[in-house]
């Protein structure tokens, strides 16, 4: 056996430097994952809230197509095929799901979503309206859109 001078170093790390280096990388992956957790975790809440605002949109449009007054007089129309008037929604409180009780054959990838609807008189300036409100709810997320309807 040969010996080496002592002035040539064997290149390489010592534990401690291993150590210190397998700590270091450890903590930037789990912060690297936390913050990929948190964005996986909360990247449906803008489909479930875009389905809300299309659902409440499509509720209102439908609503304040419907005439101020009920036209033949009889009001409280049971089902939603026969309601003909603004005040036959109000007090809808329903959760989507097969079959419905008033929203009938609704999409299957609607199901879970609670509907409620309130009708209450308003002015607007010196004009007599009604302000309904469509609330659209599934978790923590809800999406309230109100409109007016007025008698012209």
């Amino acid at each position: 056996m040969t010996n080496l001078p002592s002035s040539v170093r064997q290149a390489g790390f010592t534990l401690v430097e291993l150590i210190f280096f397998i700590v270091v990388v450890t903590v930037g992956i789990a912060g690297i994952l936390l913050v990929m957790d948190t964005s996986v975790r909360s990247s449906a809440d803008p489909m479930v809230r875009k389905q809300a605002m299309a659902l409440a949109d499509s509720l209102m449009e439908e609503i304040l197509h419907k005439a101020y007054d009920d036209p033949d007089g009889t009001g409280g129309e049971a089902a939603r095929e026969t309601y003909d008037d603004v005040s036959d929604f109000n007090g809808i409180d329903e959760t989507l799901a097969s079959p419905g009780t008033i929203f009938k054959n609704m999409p299957p990838l609607l199901y879970g979503y609670r509907i409620q609807i309130q009708v209450t008189a308003a002015t607007l300036d010196t004009v007599a309206a009604k302000r309904v409100r469509v609330t659209v709810s599934r978790g923590n997320d809800a999406v309230t859109m109100t409109g007016y309807r007025t008698s012209y």
